[in-house]
């Protein structure tokens, strides 16, 4: 199945607010690295539009993609890649209020799965993961390294078009 292929298809993943990783161990473990630029250009209401920029290793991509709710794990996701141009075009529809959000990704596989780290400058304490599932109820176990501090698959708060809003700065003392 091609992802982006512009077509609806089911996005079924859950998310986790970790401590902030060791980032010399994910650069040797990554098949990827990439810095994302992100632009909600609209939506709400359990749906979202944006575009993105992505570098890794010196090649940028750009693509658009649109989003709608399903279930606190479920998404209905449509992803084309676009032009540098239609990108610009865009970014003029930017919705107000809302940053463009910046972020490194490392994906490392694990068991089976790829895990999305996603490092945000505004947080020096803490990070997200996001692995994408099969099925809502698939059993994941996540690697030694990762110090889970709760999961947020549910947390509305910690979607990036929410943070593109407004940053959670919760006390995140012991872990669960």
């Amino acid at each position: 199945m091609n992802k982006r292929d512009g077509k609806f298809h089911p996005e079924i993943e859950r998310r986790f607010l970790i401590r902030y990783p060791d980032i010399d161990k994910l650069d040797r473990l990554c098949f990827a690295r990439s810095e994302i630029t992100q632009t909600y250009i609209g939506g709400g209401g359990g749906s979202s539009s944006r575009v993105r920029r992505s570098e890794a290793g010196g090649v940028v991509e750009y693509t658009r993609t649109e989003k709608t709710r399903v279930s606190d794990m479920t998404r209905m996701e449509a992803e084309r890649r676009i032009s540098r141009g239609e990108y610009e075009s865009l970014l003029l529809r930017a919705e107000p209020g809302l940053k463009a959000i910046e972020k490194t990704r490392w994906q490392v596989g694990h068991k089976g799965f790829v895990l999305e780290i996603d490092v945000f400058p505004f947080w020096k304490d803490r990070a997200l993961l996001e692995i994408e599932l099969d099925g809502e109820e698939r059993e994941i176990e996540l690697p030694y390294y990762i110090e889970v501090i709760k999961e947020v698959t549910g947390d509305g708060r910690y979607t990036n078009r929410a943070l593109a809003a407004e940053v959670p700065y919760d006390d995140i003392g012991q872990s669960i």
